[in-house]
């Protein structure tokens, strides 16, 4: 059976603190993230383009949400994965695989978040 949408509709990133957090983010995407309570959570949702590909999700800080270098890995669009990558270590992250050509694909990059989370950063140039 062929698919006619694509494949995520939505993601969550694990944080331990979300002040730390939505300050990481908002420096190395260039956004606002705005905390707020969603029943025992905390989140913070990120940018969406309505009409837009891709998808958009959020931070959360909750007991359930264990940050972790260890389980699925997402990958952000990313036009100036240089840039954002620059943007990771001054905001406390660390690079884990620089900007990196993947042949016909385009480009990735790899980061660990300030909660100790794989993220990672695609670019088709």
């Amino acid at each position: 059976m062929a698919w006619d949408h694509n494949p995520v509709g939505w993601f969550e990133i694990p944080v331990a603190d979300m002040e730390r957090a939505a300050d990481f983010y908002g420096s190395v995407f260039e956004i606002e993230l705005e905390p707020r309570e969603m029943g025992d959570a905390v989140v913070a949702m990120f940018p969406s383009v309505p009409g837009s590909t891709g998808t958009s999700g959020m931070l959360v800080q909750a007991e359930e949400a264990v940050p972790s270098a260890h389980g699925v890995m997402i990958y952000f669009t990313e036009p100036d994965i240089d840039g954002a990558l620059a943007r990771v270590e001054k905001a406390g992250g660390e690079v884990v695989v620089p900007r990196t050509s993947i042949g016909q694909y385009g480009w990735v990059g790899i980061f660990a978040d300030s909660e100790g989370n794989r993220i990672g950063l695609h670019s088709r140039r």
